[in-house]
């Protein structure tokens, strides 16, 4: 079903909104379950998605247990699992990747479909594989899936051509268990890694930090459940912070980790926009008209690709001209002609888009092509005059809790239209 978010735009948004569990750092933890044989892993703060229940199920079609409430998950682990994953759910998301690396380590093989997701450029799992069969895997692509097998996977030294997250997280739950110790050279540093390896720390792996992308596994025999926490969602609550910039409001968001967003923080001070931090949480204050920014995304702790469509919104009512270098993604400004068919003006040459500020946005039809495209439509709509509907918002709930409540609550005029309402609620998963 193709769900419409219909906003009717120009109000100005305040109030106080709660950052969400990260769905980033949710998804490789739930597949770190895996690696616990006959065991309970019990998560907190995760966020009810729709990436979130594709994983759940992906996960119980290999034999796990899982209760789902009030943002508490609980995955109880059977001794034996399966060890083949079905191809309509791992084609749903590119996050399914993911269960590669617990399955080998723990099942000695494993058979996964090439994973789908966003439509935001080539994302391949080379390395993953490359680093895996480092590892003493034999892999082959059979009939568009990935068959991986091994008696025993073994430490060594693994350097990544790019500090993939992905990758990163794959490998080092696979060398939870292998033999002896391994050393991920040019590791992602992302904080959601750093919240995977506290898990699989407190359930008894040897895992650390050595330098700036280097992580060091220690291969144990066995790890056991225990209760833990999901980090805040740093591109969601960016995401609201920008809201209040768009819309000239004040908006608060908290439980979030300062550090985390400290890009976008940077760059709201290049916007001269007024904001305050707290221990946990992030004001930003009324602007009328913000300075334009140039930034070029990067891996954390760079400007993060992720929140790169949202800025650029902004910016779409920016004193002066901002440029946007996409470094990670090369098809990651799709949302581009869409923003300009609501009065913007904006042009791409190659992997640069260069952002002429307008004195107004106007409401028009949009349709989202990814997750945080869909987010920057709707942040454009906020501000524009008259209504906007957003087609294809479903790509939106993949990666935001509630967003339609919450906008709601700062005063934004969002509705999802009867015939195409519905997105996951957390009882639903």
């Amino acid at each position: 079903m193709n769900y419409m978010m219909k906003i009717k735009g120009g109000s100005t948004l305040n109030g106080t909104v709660k950052a969400q569990g990260a769905k980033n750092a949710a998804l490789p933890i739930m597949a770190a379950s895996l690696l616990i044989k006959g065991g309970t892993l019990k998560l907190n703060r995760v966020p009810g998605l729709k990436d979130i229940s594709t994983m759940a199920d992906l996960l119980r079609h290999l034999g796990v247990k899982i209760e789902f409430a009030k943002n508490a998950m609980s995955l109880q682990v059977p001794e034996d699992l399966g060890w083949e994953t079905p191809s309509d759910l791992v084609r749903k998301m590119r996050a399914s990747s993911l269960v590669l690396g617990p399955l080998l380590a723990r099942c000695g093989k494993a058979v996964l479909p090439l994973p789908g997701g966003c439509s935001i450029g080539s994302r391949p799992i080379d390395l993953h594989l490359k680093g895996l069969a480092r590892m003493g895997a034999e892999i082959e692509l059979i009939h568009g899936s990935v068959h991986a097998k091994a008696k025993g996977l073994r430490g060594g030294r693994i350097y990544l051509d790019f500090p993939s997250v992905g990758a990163t997280e794959n490998l080092l739950m696979a060398a939870v268990f292998a033999k002896g110790e391994t050393l991920l050279e040019n590791a992602a540093r992302e904080p959601e890694i750093g919240n995977l390896i506290d898990v699989l720390n407190s359930m008894g792996g040897k895992i650390s930090e050595k330098s700036s992308g280097e992580i060091l596994i220690e291969g144990v025999e066995e790890l056991h459940g225990v209760e833990s926490w999901i980090i805040p969602d740093r591109i969601e609550a960016s995401t609201y912070l920008l809201a209040g910039v768009i819309t000239k409001g004040t908006i608060t968001v908290e439980d979030v980790n300062i550090s985390h967003v400290d890009a976008l923080l940077a760059k709201l001070e290049e916007m001269a926009v007024p904001f305050s931090c707290r221990e946990r949480s992030v004001t930003v204050f009324p602007c009328e008209k913000p300075h334009a920014v140039s930034l070029k995304t990067l891996p954390f702790p760079g400007f993060p690709t992720d929140l790169q469509p949202q800025v650029m919104a902004a910016m779409t009512l920016a004193e002066g001209t901002s440029i946007i270098q996409e470094s990670v993604f090369e098809s990651r400004f799709r949302h581009v002609s869409e923003l300009n068919k609501m009065g913007s003006s904006i042009d791409v040459q190659g992997n640069t888009a260069i952002i002429k500020g307008v004195r107004e946005l106007v409401g028009a039809d949009v349709h989202a092509t990814d997750l945080r495209a869909g987010a920057a439509l709707i942040l454009a709509g906020l501000a524009a005059h008259d209504v906007t509907n957003v087609f294809n918002i479903g790509h939106v709930y993949r990666g935001y809790e509630d967003i339609q409540t919450k906008l709601q609550s700062l005063g934004g005029n969002v509705d999802i239209s009867q015939s195409e309402k519905t997105y996951p609620k957390v009882n639903d998963i």
